[in-house]
């Protein structure tokens, strides 16, 4: 005998707020860009330096993603070679708790023989 579907009793609003806040994160790499961010502003050069996998094209497009969204910020710095510096905005520093909660359950799920191989930098 089949069990039968029960409905669903939860309120769903019209725009998801798990949808809109993982919206914030979506991308690759975007929430690496974030957790770097954390620490203090970068320049492109060092985020790549900080990331290694990503190529300066992924780069460029998760900086402007996230700056479109309102979680960075981009200040142009007066120097030859131009130059700019991204930082947090009070919205990107909202999100540290999520990423810092992620890699805290990550860190419960990995064997132990991998642990402290590459530890996080936590967000001060």
């Amino acid at each position: 005998m089949a069990l039968r579907v029960r409905k669903n009793k939860a309120i769903i609003p019209f725009a998801c707020p798990i949808d809109e806040g993982v919206k914030l994160l979506g991308g690759a790499w975007a929430p690496h860009v974030i957790w770097y961010l954390s620490q203090q502003p970068r320049r492109f050069s060092e985020l790549r330096k900080d990331i290694p996998a990503i190529s300066a094209r992924v780069l460029s497009a998760r900086l402007r993603e996230l700056q479109e969204r309102g979680v960075i910020t981009r200040k142009p710095l007066a120097s030859s070679p131009p130059s700019a510096e991204y930082s947090l905005t009070a919205l990107g520093r909202e999100l540290l708790p999520a990423l810092t909660a992620l890699v805290g359950v990550a860190l419960k799920m990995q064997p132990a023989t991998t642990r402290g191989r590459h530890p996080p930098r936590r967000p001060t």
